[in-house]
């Protein structure tokens, strides 16, 4: 069966130059706390909530990882909604300031089915997968 309703238009997340020129010195810099100041000084920034969640989870710390990927995916939320969003429709992973949304999206999901939390794991794959096939892929292939 066709959908005959149009699909509504993609969300463009703004970007946040100076959030993101923090993150590339963090990068620089290599530590936790580099990325945890970033957070600190920017916490709408879901790219910062996004780096923290990744690199707690390649350590292994799942809980953090959970707690600090679900902070960015409701600062992106917000975002998400204060740039038109009605709650469902494209979030392209091509956009840039899209890709922290989308990578809190994705550490969520593994880190809650890391914990158990199959359902919400499932619903957050799904999630990752509704706003863009591509991000799914992208970060399933990293």
């Amino acid at each position: 069966m066709q959908n005959l309703l149009p699909e509504p238009p993609a969300t463009l997340l703004p970007a946040h130059v100076e959030a993101d020129s923090a993150l590339v010195a963090a990068e620089q810099a290599g530590t936790d706390e580099a990325f945890a100041e970033v957070a600190a000084r920017y916490p709408t920034h879901s790219g910062a909530w996004a780096a923290l969640a990744a690199r707690a989870f390649a350590q292994g710390q799942v809980v953090p990882a959970y707690a600090y990927a679900r902070t960015g995916y409701h600062r992106g939320l917000d975002q998400l909604r204060r740039s038109g969003w009605k709650g469902h429709g494209p979030v392209p992973w091509s956009h840039e300031p899209n890709r922290g949304f989308l990578r809190c999206l994705y550490v969520l999901s593994r880190a809650a089915d890391a914990i158990g939390e199959a359902d919400e794991a499932a619903r957050c794959a799904q999630f990752l997968r509704d706003c863009d096939p591509a991000a799914a892929d992208a970060l399933a292939s990293n």
